[in-house]
């Protein structure tokens, strides 16, 4: 089997152990790969090992060898799933590889939002605590969030860790998802909007479809309270970023944590960059090295299992 991973430098950069990957065939990694590079590297390939690398119709077209399609991610919205089942081509993603570590910087874009920690020591080194009469020192108000409600969109693995801190902080938790799991000690709500009306905080962990698309748009922003703050570690496309950066200037909404945006990395300005009201990381939640280790782990046993004639952790 020859094995080649089209963009494997996020996952492993080089601080990673592939000698189990090349145990199971021909392996192939590239850093990164284009469209052009994506079609010549995958032509003679049995197994294609992707993250974020399109493969759409015309590209899967033309890689008449494709055997398997082993994603490192739990999204698989750049792959043509329609086509994929069409031509009967297996193919697994890794769930669950990172659910703490991806709920813990969503907890950590939270906690900045309400204690400044980061604005603080900036003020620090300025001098400003120096300067003042008291031995205490504030620029800005902060927030507790004991007793205040988080809305959480989607409780799976990640959602529901993201849950399990809120908790721990003495949050009350709400949640939409497409069932009621009725989970003691959290409240169901059946829409959306409910969500953003009743919430003081409202975190997304849902997965990008036809029916979350920019589900945060100017409709539903006319939902939040004043002082609401927005968490986004799932996929940009959640929001509609125009509408965002507009509620977030008429005062529509407190404060925004984003861990992802429509376009990556940005090739152009992003205005909720700079937003005075508004912290962005580089899609790195999921980036610390005990999570990837996971994730190629969980990828090596997926393609494994491809191998014995028992493919595990099909995409829908």
């Amino acid at each position: 089997m020859k094995i080649v991973v089209t963009d494997g430098h996020t996952l492993n950069p080089g601080d990673l152990d592939n000698s189990e990957l090349e145990k199971l065939g021909e392996l192939v990694i590239y850093k990164r790969s284009n469209r052009e590079e994506t079609i010549l590297r995958l032509q003679d390939a049995d197994i294609a090992v992707v993250n974020k690398t399109i493969l759409d119709r015309d590209i899967l077209e033309k890689l008449p060898h494709l055997r398997y399609i082993a994603v490192t991610a739990t999204g698989y919205n750049n792959l043509d799933v329609p086509f994929i089942k069409e031509k009967k081509i297996p193919t697994s993603n890794v769930t669950n590889y990172g659910s703490y570590a991806v709920a813990q910087h969503a907890f950590a874009l939270l906690l900045e939002l309400t204690n400044l920690v980061g604005l603080h020591n900036q003020e620090c080194r300025q001098g400003k605590w120096y300067q003042s009469s008291d031995f205490c020192f504030w620029s800005q108000p902060m927030t507790e969030l004991y007793g205040k409600k988080i809305g959480i969109i989607g409780l799976g693995h990640i959602g529901s860790k993201m849950a399990e801190m809120a908790k721990a902080f003495g949050m009350e938790v709400f949640y939409h998802g497409r069932v009621d799991k009725n989970i003691p000690g959290y409240t169901y709500l059946s829409t959306p909007q409910e969500i953003f009306s009743s919430c003081d905080v409202i975190s997304l962990h849902c997965a990008l479809n036809e029916q979350t698309n920019q589900i945060v748009n100017s409709a539903s922003l006319s939902y939040f309270k004043p002082n609401a703050i927005l968490i986004n570690t799932s996929r940009g496309g959640l929001i509609q970023e125009e509408d965002l950066l507009n509620a977030l200037d008429q005062g529509q909404i407190r404060g925004v944590g984003l861990d992802v945006l429509s376009e990556e990395p940005p090739r152009k300005l992003n205005s909720l960059i700079n937003h005075p009201r508004c912290i962005v990381t580089p899609h790195n939640a999921w980036a610390a090295q005990e999570t990837r280790q996971r994730m190629l782990d969980i990828t090596i046993d997926n393609i494994k299992s491809f191998l014995q004639g028992n493919p595990k952790n099909l995409i829908p």
